[in-house]
């Protein structure tokens, strides 16, 4: 991980390509952006099958077709985040305006929570209904059980990526602690403080007398 705010350089830095793809948060991006491709790409693939009483087709899934329709939505939505987080971390290095690494790894952090329980509620949700189905479906039953095994895997690549993104925000915000100080605590102020008026060491303006001292003259009297 990179030091500086965010994880990236301070100021903007260049972007270098080996050290990019060699990052574990871009191999866990292409992980998840495949894992999700198969998941979908199985369910429209063989997710349905003809009904041979009608020609409405229904879910592979224990006739449930909200099982295909979770699978293929979240497998959509995560290849296609994958792919928008992994062209934002093209561009990350080179940004200089901290607000906006904040809101990009705020945003990364969120996803990567959300997807990461989305999938944990879609492999349960699939592989509960694979086990409630009864009927023999030879021709799509390799595909299904692919779409649940990859379901799965996803959670793996997704949970860390969360971790990834939360450290990332934790450095930001430890970094700016550490680079703020706060202009009351500076001890060492090159700004004298004002002498109390009652110390000793009060030196009064040129040009008076003191009260207390007498001049020696004294004003005629008539």
């Amino acid at each position: 991980m990179e030091s500086g705010a965010y994880g990236a350089a301070k100021a903007g830095g260049n972007f270098n390509f080996e050290e990019f793809i060699k990052r574990p948060e871009t191999i866990l991006r292409l992980l998840s952006a495949f894992f999700a491709l198969i998941v979908f790409a199985c369910i429209l693939t063989d997710g349905y099958v003809n009904d041979p009483t009608s020609s409405v087709t229904h879910c592979i899934f224990n006739g449930n077709n909200d099982a295909c329709h979770y699978g293929i939505g979240i497998g959509v939505l995560a290849f296609f985040g994958s792919l928008a987080f992994l062209g934002l971390d093209v561009f990350f290095p080179t940004l200089s305006n901290i607000q906006t690494r904040k809101y990009i790894v705020i945003s990364d952090l969120v996803f990567a929570a959300l997807w990461s329980f989305l999938w944990f509620v879609g492999f349960c949700f699939l592989a509960n209904q694979w086990a409630s189905t009864t009927e023999q479906l030879y021709a799509g039953q390799d595909n299904a059980r692919a779409s649940i095994a990859f379901s799965f895997f996803s959670i793996l690549s997704w949970v860390p990526l969360a971790a990834f993104a939360y450290k990332r925000y934790k450095m930001g915000v430890d970094d700016f602690n550490t680079s703020y100080m706060d202009p009351n605590l500076d001890t060492a102020s090159p700004y004298s403080s004002y002498p109390d008026a009652v110390s000793d060491n009060y030196q009064r303006p040129p040009f008076t007398q003191s009260a207390e001292t007498d001049s020696g003259y004294k004003p005629p009297s008539y």
